[in-house]
C-alpha cells in the first residue's frame, strides 16, 4: 500500500480528496497547490477516504507524523487524541443544539468534524492561519460530505469576521500554545486594548491561547458557549488573570478539568491540560472544577466541586483550587513561612543589558555581577563560589544625575547605541518607570533554577550575584544566620521533586514562585540544629 512520505504526498492528498470543492481557496492554499503537482495514488486515496468516513484523521496523523513537534511549535499546532474530543462534544451535546459551530484553531478538524457529526443541522466554520492545515480541514470536509455546511477561513481567529446568526454558536477547540515572543506587537496591542474596553488588565506577556479566549468573548453573544483545551498555565500567572476575570464576568465560566501530564492530554507534549467550559453572558456564582489523573476519567465533563465566585474572584491561583493540598506532618512547614520567592527582573533585551565583564564601557557601580543562564546555578553544585565566568548586567538608576560628568557620558554613550536598538520602544522598557533602568533585584542568600527537565537547583549565593528572571531568589523574612541558610538549601536540593512543580508543553516542568513558597521544608528549630529527623517524612504534593 502506498503511504504518505512527504508533505508533497499529503498536499496531493488532500486535493485527491476534494479539498478544492470546499469554498474559495484562498492564495496561499492554491500556491501551496501549485508547488506540489501531481496526482495521488488511487488506493491511498480510498485508504484515506473510508478512514475518515470512520471517524479518523489520517491527514492529522501523517502531519504530525511528518513534522516534530519542535517544527510545529512555532505555530503552536498541537493535536488532541480523540477521547478528550470526545469529551468535549459530549458536554456541547448536554448543552442543547447550536446553529453554527466554530472551531477556532482547527488544524485538520478533528474538533469541527466530531461536532458536525453530534449536530447535524449545525452549519461549521474553521480558522486556521496555516494553509497546509486548511487544506487538511476542507480535505476532511470533503470526504465526510459536509461541503455545503462548512466554510473554512485561511487567516487570523482574532480578526475573524461571523455574521449574526438566529441561534446559538458552540466554540471548541485546541487554541494553539504560542509563547509572547512570537506574538506579533501589534496583536498584543490589540489584547490590550481589547481588554481596557471591558475594564479589564491585559499583559503583553500572554501567550496566543489567552488572545483566544478574550477573541471568542468579543466573537460570542450572550447564550452562546464552548469548551477549549489548553496549557493550564494560565491559572496561575499573572497574564493569565484576564482569562481567570473573563471566566468571571462575561466568558462566564461553568466547569475546569485540570488534566495531570501522565494523562497525555495532547499526543506530541508533556503538559498540564486544562479544559474549561463556559456561557457566554453569564456570571457565574460558582465554577466547577476537579483534576483529572487519566483521560478515561474525563467522562462528560459534569463531574468535580463547586468553588464560589468570591473564592475564585479572591484567589491569585486558581490550580491550588483544582487540588487537596496533603496537611503538612508535625514538625514541617512551607518555604514561603521563612522566605518569600521572587523571580529576577526582566531586560527585555539582554543584547543590550547583558554583557561579558570587560566588554562594555560603563562605570563600576552599575555592572553587576549577574546568573542569567538556568546552567550556571546546575553547573555551580551547592555553592556559587566565584563571580568571575559570570555576565554583567547593566542596571542604572533612574536619576541620572547622581553620575559624575566623566560617568555621564560614558553613560549617554550607551543609551545612544540602545535607542539605535530601539529599546525603550519594546515592551518591557517602554513600562519601566525609567526605560534605561532594569531594575535587578537585590542579591538572594539561595538562588533556584525554575524551569529545566530535572529538579530545581538550590544554590547558596557566596559571591552575592544578582539574577535575572531565568531564576529565583529565596529572600528570607528574618535574619536565619548562615547555618539555618546552608541546611535549608541542602534540604532543597535532596528534597524537591519534579512532580512538585507543574509541567508544561515540551515536557519542563515550572515551579511558579508561590508554588515553591509551598515547598514543605522541616522547622527553622531543626534547620538550624541540622537535625532533621525530628520532623519526620516530608509530604508528597501534588
Amino acid at each position: 500500500m502506498c503511504t504518505i512520505t512527504g508533505l508533497g504526498d499529503l498536499v496531493r492528498l488532500c486535493a485527491a480528496l476534494g479539498a478544492e470543492a470546499v469554498g474559495s481557496l484562498a492564495p496561499g492554499e492554491q500556491e501551496l497547490l501549485a508547488s506540489h503537482a501531481g496526482s495521488s495514488p488511487e488506493n491511498l486515496v480510498r485508504s484515506a477516504a473510508d478512514d475518515i468516513g470512520r471517524g479518523l484523521d489520517p491527514l492529522g496523523d501523517a502531519y504530525t507524523r511528518l513534522l516534530s513537534p519542535q517544527e510545529r511549535r512555532p505555530l503552536g499546532q498541537t493535536y488532541t487524541p480523540t477521547a478528550i474530543v470526545e469529551s468535549m462534544v459530549q458536554w456541547a451535546t448536554d448543552q442543547g443544539s447550536p446553529a453554527r459551530i466554530v472551531d477556532p484553531g482547527a488544524g485538520s478538524g478533528r474538533y469541527l468534524l466530531a461536532a458536525a457529526h453530534a449536530f447535524p443541522e449545525a452549519v461549521l466554520v474553521g480558522a486556521d492561519i496555516d494553509p497546509l492545515s486548511t487544506l487538511m480541514l476542507r480535505a476532511n470536509v470533503a470526504a465526510s460530505g459536509l461541503a455545503e455546511r462548512a466554510t473554512v477561513v485561511l487567516g487570523d481567529y482574532r480578526s475573524l469576521a461571523l455574521p449574526d446568526i438566529d441561534g446559538r454558536t458552540l466554540f471548541v477547540g485546541n487554541p494553539p500554545y504560542v509563547r509572547h515572543h512570537q506574538i506579533a506587537p501589534e496583536w498584543k496591542a490589540w489584547l490590550i486594548s481589547t481588554a481596557k474596553k471591558r475594564g479589564l488588565k491585559a499583559s503583553g506577556l500572554a501567550g496566543l491561547h489567552v488572545h483566544f479566549f478574550l477573541a471568542t468573548a468579543e466573537h460570542g453573544r450572550p447564550g452562546d458557549y464552548g469548551a477549549f483545551i489548553t496549557s493550564a498555565e494560565w491559572l496561575d500567572v499573572n497574564y493569565g488573570s484576564l482569562v481567570r476575570q473573563l471566566l468571571l464576568d462575561g466568558l462566564g465560566g461553568e466547569s475546569l478539568h485540570v488534566l495531570d501530564p501522565k494523562a497525555a492530554p495532547f499526543a506530541d507534549a508533556t503538559t498540564t491540560g486544562a479544559i474549561t467550559c463556559f456561557k457566554l453572558g453569564e456570571k457565574p456564582e460558582s465554577i466547577t472544577v476537579r483534576r483529572v489523573e487519566a483521560v478515561g476519567d474525563l467522562g462528560r465533563l459534569d463531574l468535580g466541586h463547586a468553588v464560589s465566585r468570591q473564592r475564585l474572584a479572591e484567589a491569585s491561583r486558581w490550580s491550588v483550587l483544582t487540588r487537596v493540598t496533603p496537611k503538612l506532618p508535625e514538625g514541617y512547614i512551607e518555604l514561603g513561612e521563612l522566605c518569600r520567592v521572587h523571580r529576577g527582573a526582566v531586560t527585555g533585551a539582554n543584547k543590550v543589558w547583558v554583557h561579558r565583564e570587560g566588554d562594555i564601557d560603563l562605570p563600576d557601580s552599575v555592572l553587576f555581577a549577574t546568573v542569567t543562564k538556568a546552567r550556571e546555578l546546575f553547573g555551580a553544585g551547592a555553592r556559587l563560589a566565584a563571580a568571575d565566568s559570570l555576565r554583567r548586567v547593566i542596571d542604572l538608576p533612574v536619576d541620572l544625575d547622581v553620575f559624575d560628568a566623566d560617568e555621564r557620558k560614558q553613560i549617554n554613550r550607551f543609551l545612544r547605541v540602545a535607542k539605535k536598538e530601539k529599546v525603550h520602544e519594546g515592551y518591557v522598557a517602554a513600562n519601566r518607570k525609567a526605560w534605561w533602568s532594569v531594575g535587578l533585584r537585590d542579591a538572594a542568600p539561595v538562588l533556584a533554577t525554575y524551569m529545566a527537565r530535572r529538579p530545581p537547583a538550590f544554590v547558596r549565593n557566596d559571591v552575592e550575584a544578582r539574577h535575572i528572571n531565568i531564576a529565583h531568589g529565596l529572600y528570607p523574612r528574618q535574619d536565619l544566620g548562615t547555618t539555618t541558610l546552608d541546611n535549608l538549601a541542602a534540604h532543597l536540593r535532596s528534597a524537591v521533586s519534579l512532580g512538585q512543580g507543574r509541567t508544561y508543553a515540551g515536557g519542563l516542568t515550572k515551579f511558579e514562585p508561590k508554588e515553591m513558597e509551598r515547598l514543605p521544608i522541616p522547622s527553622l528549630e531543626s534547620l538550624r540544629d541540622g537535625d532533621f529527623s525530628a520532623a519526620g517524612s516530608a509530604p508528597a504534593m501534588e
